[in-house]
């Protein structure tokens, strides 16, 4: 063979070198058909490309080896193919290189050199004007060979997200394809990798790579389990899982093999390319995520991202597996920097409740999009369907009916109220099915009634087979008896809410639910511009207030302990009193349920009083124990620092009174496997007085805290602003003091917005929720004083509402009635009437 006919070895390798680079080398005769000479002593090789080998594409055939087992006997494979036994390489299950015996003359003994036209039918043609120069061959593929491959090949068969709209629209993960999801933070871009994720591996049964640069191993663990389970992820975050979640988060880590997480420092898209080819029957990469910022900490970040995304697109292509990367933003310029093969774009919609999902390729533009509703307080996105219908200009978004919860649990239930699946009974399947009727056709009357049975369904589900259908429907049914169980028998969260129960709020300041653009400031005409008014008496503080943490810190250091538990309302009914909820339909048609109190007889003769606070959240800024800067880890505490405010970690104290509730309130029900909890500064103060006055025995040990330099007035200029205004609208009433009420309850709400895609000038939990227990203190402190004056309560809750039994026209004497900030109204209630509520 002349030197001109001789195939292209451009390099020749030792043995041991070529074992290093193998996956390169492989790469590429792949992509650019370069062939290798490989020798080990008196053996010699040629690692060529399937195209000038093309029997080894016959499945059997010849001896393979996925890449990363040959990596590790490649010594005894260069031998085995120096005997003439060729040795097919695979990605996976692809053969993509083989390597040949060579003579001594180096002349290739394979099909290619037997028989000239083998390569031009395997798909390789030698240019005359190039064979010359000995330069490489390119590979071509004839027209009618492509489309054989595609019609013949199926379904895409890649990972999807198990989100059925967007996975129509995009067709799943292209291997061989980078795509990208590109939301800006808290829209929940991670939340599409992650579910990707748990498709792949818990569903499919494929092995995925999540390289996380950002989240760490356990932030994904938690925010699999509270998908998988349909627990509150804020509360997981505390280490707080219920039995149930307990017997998944046991499941997922026996079933966690396929699911491998790379959180370690300085992570490269280098890295993640290094590591990739070792995992054998990869199926998935996840890169949770790109920041587009730069963070001298973070080499996925900044000006770095180009190079990075150029490396794991080469990875995917290399490696034949979709590699899924989230970057945080959504800007079109950086976007195209990036050059993904796909592009996912988030974005959010005039309705909270949705997300578009816009689809665009490369090289045609936006080729379709899906909506998704978020799910965020269980760390994942729910199905929402396909695109809403066009609609006129200044028309009103159409809001689906139901809750993400309830549309969820419909969902998740429909293998089973289709007759696909058995092993529900009659009636759950019957309620079940009317619960999807109920939402497909908008009858928000047949949903209510729905409440009380899907409530008791939800609270004791019947035993389901451990299938991904019956796994998902009793996550759903979990989710739906969490956003349920505080809220009462039937009631049901704030539709359009991914599921959350809102705080309850008082007669005043009734909790609302925040929509886009509340987070704005309110035009000077405004009858209350209470934003306005706190952002500016946080502004003026002489304490210098950090009033946002940014989102890198939210996820370590005390904020991950903090949650809408620790604002320690009191849920409770006298344990000689029996509490129903009923049926009632308000003045405007709403059909809700309400307590119905029975007293026993034991008590005398009385009537009902019903004490209702005014003013509960604004009166308590009127000197709310906060800490101004950011909490430090301060660590076990000898005794309460009264120069400072914070969160404590503390011992339940004994209370052994059965005429009052527990000072701590629902603080209690949530305690951690060590019988401790989380409480405010509020409650802490609180624990000292009782202390000091006897009535609990010592002051609890606190085993940790994050604190800060006490200030009892960064809020004081918005109390007297919100009292002041109140005094001149509570008498006239009508719509002006409607709109004060609302735009009140909005600026409270906004220090701590619940949701991850709602912009607000703050973001303190610490200060939301010291102020919303000083309101629970003053509460219990208020019914705790009637009591010892001899009065007999039977139920307090929330934070304004409390019913004593006394004496017809005769509330107890320790209140001050009256409509201001501070007084309570009273009302008397018969025995057989339901306890009215807010508007009622």
């Amino acid at each position: 063979m002349s030197q001109s006919q001789k195939p292209p070895a451009e390099t020749a390798m030792t043995a041991t070198e070529a074992r290093t680079e193998l996956f390169a080398l492989v790469k590429r005769a792949e992509e650019d058909g370069v062939s290798t000479l490989i020798h080990k002593r008196d053996d010699h090789a040629l690692l060529v490309p399937l195209a000038r080998f093309p029997a080894a594409r016959q499945p059997g055939a010849f001896p393979s080896h996925v890449l990363s087992a040959a990596q590790k006997d490649f010594g005894d494979l260069i031998t085995r193919a120096a005997q003439g036994e060729p040795q097919v390489l695979r990605r996976n299950t692809t053969p993509v290189a083989v390597l040949l015996p060579v003579t001594d003359s180096s002349a290739p003994s394979s099909d290619t050199a037997a028989h000239p036209g083998a390569a031009s039918a395997g798909g390789a043609v030698n240019s005359p004007h190039t064979q010359d120069r000995g330069s490489t061959p390119r590979r071509l593929t004839r027209l009618g060979d492509a489309m054989g491959a595609v019609l013949t090949s199926g379904p895409a068969g890649g990972p999807t997200f198990g989100l059925p709209g967007l996975d129509a629209a995009t067709g799943g993960l292209q291997p061989g394809k980078l795509t990208l999801v590109a939301a800006r933070p808290s829209v929940g871009g991670s939340l599409l990798g992650l579910a990707a994720a748990r498709q792949t591996a818990l569903v499919d049964h494929g092995m995925v790579l999540y390289a996380a640069s950002g989240p760490n191993r356990d932030d994904i663990f938690r925010r699999i389990v509270s998908a998988e389970t349909g627990g509150d992820y804020p509360r997981l975050k505390q280490g707080r899982l219920t039995e149930h979640e307990q017997e998944i988060a046991h499941q997922l880590v026996q079933a966690g093999d396929l699911l491998m997480i790379d959180d370690g420092s300085d992570l490269t898209a280098v890295d993640i390319a290094e590591t990739a080819p070792h995992m054998e029957g990869l199926a998935l990469v996840v890169v949770d995520r790109l920041q587009a910022a730069r963070s001298a900490r973070l080499p996925l970040s900044g000006d770095r991202l180009p190079d990075a995304s150029q490396v794991l697109a080469s990875l995917a292509r290399a490696l034949h597996v979709p590699v899924l990367a989230i970057v945080d933003s959504d800007d079109p310029a950086l976007l195209g920097l990036l050059d993904a093969d796909v592009t996912l774009t988030l974005t959010p919609t005039e309705d909270p409740a949705r997300v578009q999902v816009t689809v665009a390729e490369r090289d045609l533009g936006a080729i379709g999009s899906a909506y998704l509703s978020p799910d965020l307080l269980h760390a994942r996105f729910l199905d929402a369907g396909s695109a809403p219908a066009v609609r006129t200009a200044g028309e009103e978004p159409a809001r689906p009916l139901g809750t993400a919860v309830e549309r969820e649990l419909a969902e998740a239930a429909l293998p089973y109220t289709s007759g696909a699946r058995q092993g529900l009974p009659a009636a759950v399947t019957h309620v079940l099915a009317a619960l999807r009727t109920a939402l497909t056709n908008g009858n928000r009357e047949a949903l209510n009634e729905l409440g009380p049975s899907l409530t008791e369904f939800a609270a004791a589900p019947p035993p389901l087979p451990d299938t991904d259908a019956g796994r998902r429907l009793t996550a759903a049914l979990n989710a739906y008896n969490n956003t349920t169980v505080h809220a009462g028998i039937g009631e049901r969260p704030a539709e359009g809410s991914s599921g959350h129960v809102p705080d309850d709020g008082d007669d005043t300041e009734g909790e609302v639910e925040l929509q886009p653009g509340d987070e704005e400031d309110e035009p000077e005409t405004a009858v209350f511009p209470a934003l306005k008014i706190l952002k500016d008496a946080v502004g003026r503080s002489k304490m210098h207030p950090v009033p946002v943490i940014g989102i890198e810190a939210r996820e370590s250091g005390p904020w991950p302990l903090i949650s809408e538990h620790m604002d320690g309302e009191p849920r409770w009914v006298h344990p000689d009193v029996t509490s129903t909820r009923v049926p009632f339909i308000r003045e405007n048609g709403k059909r809700v349920r309400r307590d119905q109190l029975g007293v026993p007889d034991s008590f005398g003769a009385g009537v009902m009083c019903l004490i209702d606070r005014n003013g509960s959240y604004p009166s308590a800024c009127s000197a709310v124990p906060l800490a101004p800067n950011k909490l430090l880890h301060t660590g076990p505490l000898e005794e309460f620092d009264k120069a400072s405010a914070g969160i404590y970690l503390i011992d339940i104290p004994e209370w052994t009174r059965t005429d009052m509730p527990h000072p701590l309130g629902r603080i209690i029900d949530r305690p951690d496997d060590q019988g401790r909890v989380w409480v405010t500064t509020p409650h802490i103060k609180l624990l000292v007085k009782l202390v000091r006055d006897r009535h609990i025995a010592a002051m609890p040990t606190i085993h940790d805290s994050w604190t800060g330099k006490a200030n009892e007035s960064l809020f004081k200029p918005f109390y007297a602003a919100a009292r002041q205004t109140r005094s001149e609208l509570v008498e006239a009433g009508g719509q002006s003091y409607k709109a004060y009420k609302t735009r009140l309850s909005i600026a409270l709400r906004l220090l701590w917005p619940k949701r991850q895609e709602q912009r607000s000038p703050f973001w303190r939990p610490d200060w939301r929720m010291s102020m919303v227990a000083e309101a629970s203190v003053r509460h219990w402190v208020a019914a705790f004083n009637a009591v010892l004056a001899g009065h007999t309560l039977i139920a307090l809750r929330n934070v304004d509402a409390a019913v004593f039994w006394t004496p017809p026209g005769t509330p107890p004497d320790t209140y001050r009635i009256g409509t201001g900030f501070g007084e309570v109204k009273a009302k008397f209630i018969e025995l057989g009437e339901m306890i009215p509520e807010g508007d009622d």
